[in-house]
């Protein structure tokens, strides 16, 4: 993968958070956070040259250069945090004024025609069958209508993660899943199974609010 495009404008857009947080999250004082940072970009850069490039249809390109931003900082922390010191760091690090923005916007899509057929395109698509460090993923909706499970059967932030030696605090990115969904707005998350925790699949599902209780 390229570091242009969207690698290089994540970085410009997350790396300050990232090293804010290693401050308010972590303990670092603003000294080691910037020198943690300097080392953490072309990190960064070497994971990223070493990934394959997606497929224009494969929607998940995204998640894959955020798990590449995260393990660039993990691995030139003095030490590795412990799973909840990395879920923490990596929600606030993340969670920015625009990714609360964003969220609210994906909310109010959710459900939509437009976000229905896009699930089944993505379902259809089984991008891992070509690339290791995508995802397949089956739409599951609700026979009751209240919402849908998308169903990941391959993972490839389980896969990078193992390979940079990190797979121990791969659930400090599964917990994001329910933060963007709470800040959507529109959605309750619902989760019993991850990948990461031995699970047989990840499972993600969400249901209308409107259809709660």
């Amino acid at each position: 993968m390229k570091y242009i495009g969207m690698p290089a404008g994540m970085w410009l857009i997350f790396s300050g958070s990232f090293q804010t947080h290693l401050t308010t999250v972590l303990g670092y004082d603003a000294g080691a956070a910037k020198d943690i940072t300097a080392k953490a970009k072309p990190r960064y850069k070497a994971i990223i040259a070493s990934l394959p490039e997606f497929e224009k249809a494969d929607r998940f390109q995204m998640n894959i250069v955020n798990c590449a931003m995260l393990c660039a900082f993990l691995l030139n922390l003095p030490e590795k945090p412990s799973v909840e010191a990395a879920t923490a760091y990596y929600r606030e690090s993340m969670m920015t004024g625009a990714m609360k923005w964003f969220c609210r916007m994906s909310g109010k899509r959710k459900f939509s025609a437009s976000d229905l057929k896009g699930m089944e395109e993505t379902a259809a698509f089984r991008a891992a069958d070509r690339n290791p460090y995508s995802w397949n993923m089956e739409y599951l909706p609700y026979p009751d209508g209240s919402g849908y499970e998308a169903r990941f059967t391959s993972c490839g932030i389980c896969t990078l993660m193992r390979e940079q030696g990190l797979f121990d605090l791969t659930p400090a990115m599964c917990r994001l899943d329910y933060t963007m969904s709470e800040a959507g707005g529109a959605t309750e998350f619902v989760r019993e199974y991850t990948l990461a925790s031995g699970g047989p699949y990840c499972d993600c599902g969400y249901k209308k609010k409107s259809a709660e209780g």
